[in-house]
């Protein structure tokens, strides 16, 4: 390692490296050879002109010693490359994170980009005192991050809002890739249900009475009916008067839940209150959520192929996923079996309140009829 690496990696002359150039490429290396390298590199660019200080050159041994020792923390090592003053804080006070460098789109890395240009300039101008920073001086640490807040709430001459920017392009990406996943899921799942030797037919009786059933329970303030409204999205909204709309809609909502439940009532220093004890709505309403689609076609593919009459309960959905030849299933040790378990638990718990299973958690045949048909529907594009 050497000078000229050094400019090669930050992609400018000696002239104009900054302490985040150099650091940037001492991490690129095997910090023992970056340590070797050290000496070397500062007589390099004192010879130019472009000396740094002493500051930095401490800090950098210090943290490229600990990195070598093995004593170092990720986080150690971000925060001596922010102490160089042009780098932006990974997460700031605000919760505001930027992406992982290779997981940056381009209006992050572009933003990205701005930002430490922008430092650049701070620091140029006197704002910021990088040496203060990397004495570990809290005073310059807080204006520090001030300053970059300051700068991702600030509108771009282009009137961009730069953490806005960001983050909705995160949530762009983020709702693209579930859109993916969500349109392979349901043509997975129609090509399980083409290649059953028997279809499933409605049961209309079991139907009208799981839809009577479901009627008074939705009708009701308490649970299950406020977890079964918000999954369906009926929260203020008239029933649909066909049993067969209305069962499906719910039963896809368990899929795909619509709804939050509703915070009528809730003052807001509650809402604010993190360690406030959560619900037993919340908590099932969170579970439905962190079911992956792999998990729901897994299942739901299972109990087709096998059919009315198959035990249902948690425990033997968790042990079917992590048998299915349907998805990429790695080795299942117990603590994945329990988890998954954990998460069907309120899946099973409002199925039986629809009829899909029985009392003793067994699909019953209204379950292996709308079962594929309410995944079909909670995996369909919406209107």
């Amino acid at each position: 390692m050497d000078l000229d690496f050094v400019c090669r990696h930050a992609g400018r002359p000696a002239t104009a490296l900054t302490r985040r150039d150099v650091a940037r490429a001492l991490l690129a290396v095997p910090s023992g050879v970056a340590l070797v390298a050290l000496p070397d590199l500062r007589r390099a660019l004192m010879s130019v002109g472009n000396p740094l200080t002493l500051p930095f050159w401490e800090s950098a041994r210090t943290a490229l010693a600990s990195i070598e020792s093995g004593a170092a923390t990720v986080g150690d090592v971000q925060r001596w490359i922010e102490s160089t003053g042009t780098e932006p804080i990974l997460m700031t006070p605000s919760y505001f994170v930027w992406p992982d460098e290779d997981e940056r789109g381009p209006v992050a890395q572009e933003m990205h980009d701005l930002l430490v240009a922008h430092l650049e300039e701070r620091v140029r101008a006197g704002e910021i005192d990088p040496d203060a920073l990397a004495s570990g001086d809290q005073r310059a640490r807080r204006a520090y991050e001030e300053l970059q807040e300051r700068w991702l709430a600030t509108p771009l001459p282009d009137g961009r809002v730069p953490g806005f920017s960001v983050s909705d392009e995160q949530d762009e990406e983020m709702f693209s890739a579930w859109d993916e996943e969500e349109a392979f899921a349901l043509s997975e799942l129609r090509r399980v249900m083409a290649e059953l030797t028997k279809q499933p037919e409605l049961p209309v009786a079991e139907l009208d009475r799981a839809a009577a059933r479901l009627r008074a329970l939705l009708a009701d303030a308490g649970y299950p009916g406020d977890v079964l409204r918000a999954c369906a999205g009926l929260e203020g909204e008239a029933m649909p008067d066909d049993d067969a709309e209305l069962w499906l809609t719910v039963a896809a909502g368990i899929a795909g839940p619509v709804a939050d439940l509703p915070e009528e009532g809730l003052l807001l220093e509650e809402f604010a209150d993190l360690d406030r004890e959560v619900s037993l709505e919340d908590e099932m309403l969170a579970h439905l959520c962190a079911i992956q689609h792999a998990d729901w076609l897994a299942a739901v593919a299972a109990l087709a192929r096998k059919g009315p009459g198959v035990l249902a309960s948690p425990e033997r959905i968790a042990r079917l996923i992590a048998e299915s030849e349907d998805i990429d299933v790695d080795e299942h040790d117990p603590g994945d079996l329990t988890s998954t378990e954990s998460l069907f638990e309120p899946v099973v718990a409002l199925w039986a309140c629809l009829g899909i299973v029985d009392d003793s958690g067994v699909l019953t045949p209204l379950g292996w009829w709308g079962l594929p048909q309410a995944l079909e529907r909670a995996w369909s594009p919406r209107d």
